[in-house]
């Protein structure tokens, strides 16, 4: 098991790499853009009444990513929502190295085939500077799940950070690992 290596990290290494090199005629190996996170978060409006159903979406997005999830609270009250500063409101995983690569080619080959009516990830959802929000509507596209078992269906955001200067770049470099866009 030591010397175990992602299948998207071989894959990143061995083909994606020297794609984007020809393509964008970098002069160094080094200045390739490559994933540097994922980061996978989930806000629950209910957890303001029942925190029980925080801690539940909370092990679900464990199950998912492999890492213990962190319950996220509120930073500033607001008194429309019911919300006080210091709240549980949600909860994150940030992912690196070889968990990350997992993730990314589950996200890839297995959770985002299984969307009902997919018709591609959209293209435009970068920041500006190379990185890609995701949302997903529903956590049981993840084999991990037990359909059986879920309480309640929560969405999610993922988040792609990477060293990509342009959203362009940034964009060759998740359409070369696999992430289908819709055209």
């Amino acid at each position: 098991m030591e010397n175990y290596i992602p299948r998207m990290k071989l894959r990143y290494r061995e083909q994606v790499v020297p794609q984007l090199l020809e393509e964008f005629q970098y002069d160094n190996v080094m200045m390739v853009p490559r994933l540097q996170k994922v980061v996978i978060n989930t806000s629950i409006k209910d957890a303001i009444q029942n925190v029980k159903i925080l801690e539940r979406a909370a092990e679900e997005l464990t199950l998912i990513a492999g890492q213990k999830a962190v319950i996220t609270r509120a930073r500033r009250s607001i008194a429309t929502f019911r919300l006080r500063e210091g709240m549980p409101i949600g909860a994150r995983v940030t992912l690196r190295n070889d968990r990350m690569w997992e993730f990314m080619d589950r996200l890839v080959t297995v959770a985002i085939p299984r969307i009902r009516d997919f018709r591609g990830v959209n293209p435009k959802a970068f920041d500006g500077r190379g990185n890609y929000s995701l949302g997903l509507t529903e956590q049981i596209v993840f084999p991990e799940i037990e359909y059986d078992k879920v309480q309640r269906i929560n969405g999610m955001n993922i988040a792609f950070v990477t060293s990509a200067v342009t959203d362009e770049e940034g964009r060759a470099l998740l359409k070369n690992l696999g992430m289908p866009f819709a055209s």
